[in-house]
Formats: structure tokens, sequence, C-alpha cells
């Protein structure tokens, strides 16, 4: 009898998703927001998702032996719910809900899950929902996910799940096992999220534009210490100034902050607009390096001796996207490898729940290798969308694709490449992308400017082959998901400009041939016409828009921009008048 299990996520209001393990594999993992064309899909179940997955694997709801979610009961005995309780005295009707109701999170969420599974034709009295401590799957995610067989250092960061915010353990022989956890509003993840707010962008989304406009801004100018401090093993946020709830928060237009008047007084009035400019680069700077120096001292006070033994990191929840901590993290003697779960953010714990799941019943799963986890479509399906679109689209199958695209790309063109599975997670990783070749100057200001309509001072990414990473990169470690940046060696921002970042960096994709050989073959080809086997690569979507999913989502976008190529599986797209 096979194994299956359902993981969905949605505990916290943003980025459901859904994941399918069949006997230990990973059959599908894919994002709501991808099917519903929401960034984030705030406020809704993974009924689409979760659609997808049964479909992929060709089975039906009877067919599901547990449903895992990533959200678990969080009994008053423990530690969490007081620490909450005393930590937010000023906003009583909040503390005394974490003592009276503090489940009321979890049974109106299990009651969502319920309701989205019958949507889908799930028998309740038959199917097994299973609930999985949040911290716990994001621990899973990485852990399980991970391949490592030795001893494992285990560390998990973000805003907050049930009450945890931070999450030290370990994993041996499978089996995970908590050292620690920090509790809200002890929450690093949500500083740096409060900061964000401050700085002009959404909370859960903006994170990684301040830490790209880190760069542009010297950390020394301002002193962040007074933010929050690690002391005698515990974080403490001050709650004078960031992580705030009530009246403690700061209100504009209608809208609550979750920072504080006094943040106001103290650094001035919030960002507004696009321009990265004095004195706000400098805050990202001085939020960057203080989120860096504490989760480097509380991983070494909880995790250091762990690491000393046996060298491995798995690490997740949303500030495990933070490439640059990582960068830092791999920089370390003691660690030999660092594996950061592609999806780290809530969508990565659908994943983890149902891993958790899958182990505890015996049946470990494999490594995760690649996120070419969601829909693909073959050429007639493509055909057929172009045929349906308003736009009636000039389209014509080639062949050769990774020849004839490299020579668009060479020719200083942008490229819109849709190819195979699309990714999980959210980063651009060859299947959903926006290519252009990374000698050709201004093709990322091109970029940015007539398709992406994002901030200039953003990074653009490259994905490069193996055999290029070590001329290129100035340390050697796997990095297949974009998760990590790295020093660039001498001569190679000459080489390839548009793609090495304002401090000399690239956040890079490194390939392997095997789990995506058309995007592989692309970068041969234009090694053979430029001498660099790199492209310039980024999600295929517009500013404020989720990564496309469908041809026809691939189509509007094309048409909703300055595009003048897509290549899609076989079939390429030209806009009209362009030769």
């Amino acid at each position: 009898m096979a194994l299956t299990i359902l993981g969905l996520s949605g505990a916290l209001s943003h980025d459901p998703s859904a994941a399918l393990y069949i006997d230990g594999k990973l059959i599908a993992a894919v994002e709501e927001e991808r099917f519903v064309r929401d960034k984030h899909a705030k406020n809704r179940m993974p009924y689409e998702s979760a659609k997808f997955c049964l479909e992929q694997a060709g089975i039906k709801p009877e067919d599901v032996d547990i449903v895992a979610i990533p959200f678990a009961p969080i009994s008053i005995f423990e530690k969490a719910r007081w620490h909450y309780a005393k930590r937010y005295w000023y906003a009583p009707d909040r503390s005394l809900d974490a003592i009276f109701m503090g489940n009321r999170r979890y049974y109106r969420y299990k009651k969502r899950i319920q309701w989205c599974l019958q949507q889908l034709g799930f028998d309740l009295k038959k199917v097994k929902i299973e609930p999985v401590e949040h911290h716990l799957a994001h621990a899973s995610s990485a852990y399980h996910c991970s391949g490592f067989q030795e001893k494992t250092a285990i560390l998990g960061i973000d805003g907050k799940g049930e009450y945890a915010t931070t999450f030290f353990g370990y994993g041996e022989n499978g089996k995970i096992h908590k050292i620690k956890e920090f509790y809200d509003p002890d929450s690093l993840g949500g500083l740096y999220g409060a900061i964000t707010e401050y700085l002009g962008f959404d909370m859960l989304d903006g994170e990684f534009k301040v830490m790209g406009m880190a760069p542009y801004g010297d950390p020394t100018k301002y002193d962040f210490s007074r933010l929050a401090k690690f002391e005698n093993g515990e974080l403490t946020i001050n709650t004078e100034y960031a992580n705030v709830i009530g009246f403690r928060r700061y209100k504009e237009k209608g809208k609550g902050y979750y920072f504080s008047p006094k943040l106001i007084e103290w650094l001035g009035p919030k960002r507004e607009g696009d321009v990265a400019d004095d004195p706000y680069i400098h805050y990202a700077a001085s939020i960057q390096a203080l989120f860096e120096k504490l989760a480097l001292e509380m991983m070494d006070y909880y995790l250091g001796d762990i690491i000393r033994e046996t060298g491995k990191i798995a690490f997740a929840g949303g500030c495990a996207l933070n490439v640059k901590l990582n960068q830092k993290i791999i920089a370390r003697e003691e660690v030999k490898e660092l594996f950061v779960q592609p999806a780290a953010s809530d969508a990565g714990t659908a994943v983890g729940a149902a891993a958790f799941v899958s182990v505890k019943n015996g049946v470990p799963v494999e490594k995760m290798e690649h996120v070419y986890l969601g829909p693909s479509y073959s050429n007639e399906d493509i055909i057929a969308a172009c045929a349906r679109h308003p736009n009636k689209p000039q389209w014509q199958k080639i062949d050769n694709v990774p020849e004839h695209i490299a020579r668009i790309m060479v020719e200083g063109n942008p490229v819109a490449w849709f190819q195979g599975r699309m990714e999980f997670g959210p980063r651009a990783l060859g299947g959903r992308s926006i290519i252009g070749c990374p000698s050709v100057p201004g093709v990322a200001d091109r970029i940015n400017a007539q398709i992406k309509f994002r901030e200039r001072w953003r990074p653009f990414c490259p994905s490069m082959l193996d055999t290029v990473a070590p001329q290129m990169l100035k340390v050697d470690h796997p990095s297949p998901f974009m998760t990590f940046t790295f020093q660039v060696k001498e001569g190679w921002e000459e080489r390839v400009p548009e793609v090495v970042h304002e401090d000399g960096t690239s956040r890079a994709q490194v390939l392997e041939r095997r789990h995506n050989p058309r995007w592989y073959d692309l970068m041969v080809e234009l090694e053979k016409l430029t001498g660099n086997g790199v492209s310039l690569n980024t999600s295929l979507n517009r500013r404020g828009e989720p990564m496309v999913c469908s041809p026809t989502d691939a189509l509007n976008m094309f048409y909703g921009s300055d595009l003048q190529y897509l290549i899609m599986e076989d079939v390429l797209v030209v806009k009209e008048g362009v030769n």
C-alpha cells in the first residue's frame, strides 16, 4: 500500500500552497497565487493547488491517506502563550485571548481546511487531518529535504507561527529534536518586516527589496542596536519601536503598521515612492547588519557545537531567503554545507508538514534536488492558447530552441522563457523566466523599465553552467536554488556586468543538466557565442503579480509589457513589426 500524504498550507492567511508525497516521493508542489493570479493569495485556501496535485498524480481524494497541515494547537501548559500574554501586557484584550482562547486561530484554520477538502470531494469521515506545529513544518521542509545523513543543525527564523518565531534544533536519523524556541513578539523576522513597512514596502513581500537596497547604504551611519538584543540565550525585541500591536501602532490613512510613532520620532517620516535615497538606504543597511549579527549570534549560541561536529545546517522560515545572511553562514570555516529550503517562506510548510508526517509513518522522503513541481504544457496546449488569445499572436514552431533563442539574446533582446514544469517557491529557475544576455550593456535597465516596472536598484541574478561556477564565484558551494550570494572573481564583473550587484556579489543559480536540459543547453549556446555560459534570469511576471503559470498567463503578461519575444516550449511568439 502506497502512503499518500497531501500537505496544505495557508495557516497564516498568506501563501497557501499544496504538496503531495507518495511513498516519500514529492510528486507535485504549487502555490495557490499562481492559479488565482493574486500575489500571496491572502485569505484564501489552497483549493486550486490541491486540485492540481491530485491531477498531476492521477489520483482521487479517496486515495489520500493523510492531510498534513502546518499549524497545531499549543497547550496552555507550554511557555508560548504565557510569554505572548506577558510581553503584550499593554494590549490586555490580546493577552487574555492568548491565555483563554489561545488556539482559536488553529480551530478557525482547521474549519477552513475541512471546507476546502469538502469542495475537492474529500469525505471528512474517511480522511485523517494531522496538524504539525508550524516551526516543525519549517524545520522538516529544510532537514528532511536536505538529503543530509549526518547529524544536522536546524535553524528556523520567520515572522511567527502559532506563537513561535524562531526554532533551533537538530536532526538525527530522520528525527527532529527541538533545542529552543523564541516566541512572539521576540521575532527577528517580525522586526525586519516592521522596518520593511517603515521603508515603504509591504511586509511578507518587500523584504527582498530592503535586502537589495542595503548595499547602497552605510550600516555604520545609524546605530540600530536599540531595536533588539540577544543576551544570555534570549532574544528581546524592543516593543517600544517595533513588533507592536493595538494602540502602540503607528497609523496612517486608516492603516496600522507594525512599528510605533516612536520609531518615526527617531528616524523621521516613513519612506514613500520609488526612490532609494539618503537616509533610507542607510536604514536598510543598518537593519540588514543588525539582522545578520543577531542571527549569527543566536546560531552560534544554540547550534555552534552541532555545526562544529558535522558542518551541516538546514535552514527554513521566511528569513532563510535572506541571501546575504546565507552568504555569511557559508563563509564560516566550520560550515561544510548549508541547505536552504527553496520555498523557505510559508508556502514551503505544505512540503514540510507532509514530509514530517511521512517520516513519522516510517517512510523517509527523498532529497529535494529541483523545484520543477508545478504544471507543464504541451505545444498543442500552447497553440490552442494562442488561438484563443484576443491579441491573435503570430507564432511559429522552431527547431533547436536553445540555439535560436541564444542568438536573439546576444542581439540584445530580453526573452520570455516558458519551459517544462513551473517552479515551486519565489525564484524563477528556468521554468518561467525573463532572460537576457548579461554581457549586453543596459539589458537589465531595459527589463526594469519596459517589462518588470520595478525599482531600478533591485539586482538581477545569473544562472550559469556548473562548469562556469568555479571560474566565476569565489566560494564553491552547491547553489541550485538561488538561495546564496557569492563574491564574484576578478574580471567577471566586466564580462557579465548586468548580473553583478553593487557590492560585487551575485545571487547565482548553478545548473546541473539532468534537472533541466533545455535551460542548461541554452547556456551552452550562449557560451559558444559570447564566451560566457551565463544568463541573466528574473521571474516571468510584472511588478506586483505572481509568476506566470499557464500559456494564457504568459501571453497576457507578454502583451502587457514591451517584451518582443516569447518562447513557450517549441512555440515562438514574436510581436508584429519585429524582424
